[in-house]
Parts: C-alpha cells; structure tokens; sequence
C-alpha cells in the first residue's frame, strides 16, 4: 500500500501507477444481495439455471456491482494522511469492457492522472481498472474522482 503523507506528496505521484490489490472472488450471494439493494433482479444476474443457457454460459455479477466495489479495492492501493475528511466526489469515462461471472476473481490496478487544487480542496483523478483473473480485457474502467480536505492543522 502506498502512504501519501501529505497532498502535495500525493501531487507529486501524478502519473504513477498505485500497483494491484489482491484478487478477490465475486459470488452468487453477493450478486444476490446487490441485486436485493438496488432492485436490479434481472435474469442474467440471479437465475443461475436459466443464466447457464444464457449468452455468458452462467450468472454475471452487475456492472454497477463491480464499480461499487471501487471505495474497497482503493484501499488496499494507498491512503493519504493529513486529512480533514476525504469524499467521493465522482466518476469519469466508466466503462464495462467484458462480464465478470460469478465465481471469476478481479482484481484492481490504478493509476493517477491528475491532482489539482480546488476552492473546496484537492481533487484527484485515479483511473481504475478491473480486470478478472485470465481475461485479456478489463471488466470495468472507470476514472475515480476524490475530494481531499486537509486537517486545520495542514
């Protein structure tokens, strides 16, 4: 895990690549539960036996699922300190180039393209990538925006 210890020190990384989290496997139960928090019930993502005639040959997790996991998967990448508060601010150019199916492991790669100041603090923009374990092609890239507020005392 990279440690920033300061803003201006995350400013400097600009163009650095943050490495890889460890692979962690999507299950059925987590698309199910998914699929209970947002309503998204549709048959690809829950009946895995008709999902198995199906145009993936089984159940695939949601696209939204794989972009939810992002907040997680970053912080196993890096953490910067000196912080009043650190807020999701948005996302950029997000993309679902190919399907996860359920029981595939992903894992996330992040690079940082930009860090800039704002009125309200310093906005960084971390492009992610999900790929699934033995696939040539990501299942979700996606750039994350954050919002960094500084401690009083910074």
């Amino acid at each position: 895990m990279r440690i920033f210890t300061s803003l201006a020190e995350l400013k400097a990384a600009k163009g650095e690549h943050l490495g890889h989290t460890a692979w962690r496997q999507i299950t059925q139960e987590q698309v199910n539960l998914f699929a209970d928090a947002t309503d998204d019930h549709q048959w690809i993502h829950v009946d895995v036996d008709r999902a198995k005639e199906g145009p993936f040959g089984g159940t695939i997790a949601h696209g939204y699922l794989s972009l939810s996991l992002l907040p997680s998967l970053m912080q196993e990448l890096y953490r910067v300190e000196g912080l009043r508060m650190a807020i999701n601010y948005g996302l950029n150019k997000v993309r679902f180039p190919r399907p996860v199916p359920v029981g595939a492991r992903v894992r996330a790669g992040a690079e940082i393209l930009d860090v800039k100041g704002t009125p309200s603090g310093t906005l960084s923009i971390i492009r992610v990538t999900i790929e699934v374990e033995g696939s040539d092609r990501p299942s979700c890239v996606a750039e994350s925006l954050s919002l960094y507020v500084p401690a009083e005392d910074s």
